[in-house]
């Protein structure tokens, strides 16, 4: 049966519907795993990288906007075709369903034999995982990559030990999972209640062979927040550290609202200024366009133009991390101090490290804001304006 593999088609199903619970709660990002940046790019584009060369049609599953933004200018290699994405479902088994619905729905000739089933939160996957798995199927209906476990295993209840579980000829599965088409189609409808928790449990109930091929240490699923600074070891170019400050200051103004680091604080008094005056988002991103070397947000923003007249200093955060994508970078870290006598800045401080995390698309672990006063001394302690001093840490080639 191997002889007839390369006159195959093969399909993967990128799947991106998932919504990293687990990795939310640790990292309290409000950007899906699947989305988040790494090494310049979002994680299921390098999964999306990983399987093109494999196959002749890739698949997207999940929400619509957010994968065309991810994999917007992937370009697939001759023979390939990236076909516009479909929704997924409540569960993973829900969105591989919809998956293989919508290679049903191609014309005949153009529906695939072999379909590879990918977790989008998978971004490194070494082509020989990919190729044995096709290779395996061959064989079989089914075949999954996955690693021998080599730590002992306890069965736990209620923070108690209950049994030691043999490990010999236990494997840790991954993807991506391949199998015939037509069969897991077919498996997939008459199994609307299965929980299975992968698609190779549906063959394995079915009583149809699924071969087990050597995976990789590296197929990393991106779970909890450790996995990212090991995939980032893995997929980032060579980086170098590099810091940036920033300062900025503006003076209380009558009739305006005052905004800072994002978020609308009630006072008596806003900020003057040519944009919307958030003397926080300011200092950051002259630290980052200084961490960067591309001067400062006048640079960027000129406040001549009218353009900026009023703007959402939003706008000029986005910017700011988008040039540290752009140049493959990554941030590590951004500290803020606001420096004011009123209005307090404590009850609001949580919710500007969200907005900025938000804006900078990082988790909000890495952002700080913090504040302090200048003991009725100067500008901040006649209570004339606001400043804030901002510095940031960045990683780049």
């Amino acid at each position: 049966m191997a002889a007839f593999l390369p006159t195959m088609r093969v399909a993967a199903i990128l799947l991106a519907a998932g919504q990293g619970r687990r990795f939310s709660a640790q990292t309290a990002s409000p950007v899906a795993k699947q989305y988040l940046t790494l090494g310049g790019r979002p994680v299921i584009r390098h999964a999306a990288d990983a399987l093109i060369p494999h196959v002749q049609i890739l698949q997207p599953v999940g929400e619509r906007a957010s994968l065309d933004e991810a994999l917007s200018g992937l370009r697939a290699p001759s023979g390939c075709t990236i076909a516009p994405c479909v929704p997924g479902g409540e569960t993973r088994q829900d969105s591989v369903r919809a998956g293989l619905e919508a290679l049903d729905r191609l014309p005949e000739g153009e529906k695939p034999d072999l379909v590879l089933i990918h977790d989008g939160a998978r971004p490194y996957v070494p082509a020989e995982v990919t190729r044995a798995v096709i290779d395996a199927l061959s064989a079989h209906g089914g075949a999954i990559p996955g690693v021998p476990v080599a730590d002992t295993i306890k069965r736990v209840r209620d923070g108690v030990i209950t049994d030691t579980v043999p490990r010999t000829d236990l494997y840790r599965a991954q993807t991506p999972q391949g199998f015939r088409f037509g069969l897991l189609r077919d498996l997939h409808r008459g199994a609307a209640a299965s929980d299975a928790t992968d698609d190779a449990a549906l063959l394995e109930t079915a009583g149809h062979h699924v071969a087990m091929v050597a995976g990789s240490e590296d197929n990393i699923k991106l779970t909890y927040k450790e996995d990212l600074v090991r995939l980032e070891r893995l997929i980032g170019p060579t980086l170098l550290p590099r810091t940036g400050l920033g300062y900025d200051v503006h003076a209380f103004a009558e009739g305006r609202p005052l905004i800072l680091c994002g978020i609308t604080v009630p006072h008596t008094r806003g900020l003057a200024g040519h944009s919307d005056a958030d003397v926080g988002i300011h200092a950051l991103c002259d630290a980052i366009y200084g961490a960067l070397a591309e001067g400062d947000i006048g640079r960027h923003f000129p406040p001549s133009q009218n353009e900026w007249k009023d703007a959402d200093s939003a706008r000029f955060l986005v910017h700011a991390g988008e040039r540290i994508r752009a140049r493959g970078g990554m941030l590590i870290n951004a500290d803020l101090t606001l420096i004011c006598e009123r209005p307090k800045i404590g009850p609001h401080a949580q919710a500007m490290r969200e907005r900025l995390a938000d804006l900078l698309q990082v988790g909000v672990d890495r952002i700080s804001v913090k504040a302090t006063t200048s003991e009725r001394l100067g500008f901040t302690g006649r209570e004339e304006g606001i400043a804030c001093t901002a510095a940031v840490s960045v990683l780049v080639p």
